[in-house]
């Protein structure tokens, strides 16, 4: 898993946008509050290094370390337990409370958020408490930066500033950018702004994923869990790792800078056991078996995004808004479908031709195609009929 991450399009853009900020906040700060001129000039160029340094290493150590992978053939120690857990087809081992099969890292991650295009590596476990810190120093980090380089700009653009403002020159260091130091300098604030807006929404959703003790995926399914008991007997379904946002907050963010536990064995709620959550995921998967409608391909569909001459302009204008993958079909398919949209549907492949698959090829055979491409079997059997 390692330092291999890095040379993807995500980790290199985001070390690019750094790299870029970072530079030129250096040269504009060089200009417009040099460290060597004043105390206070040298404590804003040090607390600005420090902030890229932090940003930096963050990042890199939430990219290399990983979310904490659950071991391949993972089984828990107690045998009466594997009753309570899913079984992983891919890691041919049991799913630990918390854990989930990501199919770009393919293993089974612990207490696994989402798949993060920037380190390309999951959130998980084990780079929770550092990716919260590369966040904050890149957003404290980028607001520092937008104030420098903006007043850097503005004393370039208004010469006047030292004749008026300032008449003994020799005082005010003198700002000067050339066009195409100017236009870089436009570009990273640009970028810095944008870092302050989106890494802060990033900062706002997790910082409600750990104040919750919540991850979004385990927030999708508590929302069925809800909505599952409407209009039943059944009690009210808690979720049994909100501990309080105060015992919550500690789990991630602690003076050890490390998150709490092992990944596997977790603190639960009074009425609750570790086991709790495992046991309403079984149950949900079981009611999405029941209810998945068997499809019949009847035209090939060739896995590409944007199918417009197959399909048609709206397939194309109304995709699914999500990464997952797209697959490949070939007439005579069939497929258990357990998602619909109005122009795409979500299943996997039950048998390719007449060629029956096994639950690992299944598996790998998962995702969106265009509803045009098939129809439900039943259909096929009334045309028999």
């Amino acid at each position: 898993m390692g330092w291999s991450k890095v040379i993807h399009i995500g980790p290199l853009f985001t070390i690019v946008v750094i790299k870029s900020i970072v530079w030129s906040t250096i040269h504009c700060n060089s200009m417009w509050w040099p460290p060597y001129h004043s105390w206070p000039g040298f404590i804003n160029a040090t607390i600005f290094l420090l902030l890229s340094a932090s940003t930096f290493y963050n990042f890199l150590y939430s990219l290399h370390v990983g979310p904490g992978y659950l071991p391949l053939k993972w089984k828990p120690n107690n045998e009466d337990d594997i009753q309570y857990l899913q079984y992983c087809t891919v890691c041919e081992g049991y799913k630990a409370p918390r854990s989930h099969h990501c199919r770009k890292c393919n293993r089974c991650i612990m207490k696994r958020d989402h798949h993060c295009i920037f380190i390309n590596n999951c959130l998980g476990h084990l780079n929770h408490t550092s990716f919260i810190a590369f966040l904050i120093s890149a957003i404290i980090g980028c607001a520092q930066s937008i104030v420098i380089i903006s007043c850097t700009m503005y004393r370039a653009l208004h010469p006047t500033y030292y004749y008026y403002d300032h008449p003994d020159i020799q005082e005010v260091p003198f700002v000067m950018l050339g066009l195409w130091p100017f236009v870089i300098s436009l570009i990273s604030l640009g970028l810095a702004a944008g870092v302050v807006f989106a890494v802060g929404f990033l900062f706002f959703v997790q910082m409600k994923v750990i104040l919750r003790n919540q991850t979004a995926i385990e927030d999708w399914v508590h929302e069925k869990a809800v909505y599952r008991r409407e209009g039943t007997d059944e009690p009210l379904f808690i979720h049994p790792y909100n501990l309080g946002w105060r015992e919550n907050l500690v789990q991630v963010i602690n003076w050890s800078f490390q998150p709490k536990g092992d990944g596997v064995e977790w603190k639960v709620r009074e009425n609750c056991h570790n086991y709790s959550f495992t046991i309403e995921q079984i149950e949900q998967k079981k009611i999405k078996r029941e209810r998945c409608v068997e499809y019949v391909v009847e035209k090939a569909y060739s896995g590409r995004w944007f199918p417009f001459i197959s399909f048609g302009i709206m397939v194309c204008l109304r995709p699914p808004c999500s990464d997952e993958t797209r697959i490949p079909l070939r007439i005579g398919d069939k497929l258990a479908v357990t998602r619909w949209k109005k122009y795409w549907l979500y299943g996997e492949i039950q048998e390719r031709g007449q060629v029956q698959m096994n639950p690992t090829e299944r598996r790998a055979l998962r995702g969106w195609f265009p509803r045009l491409s098939c129809s439900p079997s039943y259909i096929e059997y009334e045309k028999e009929e």
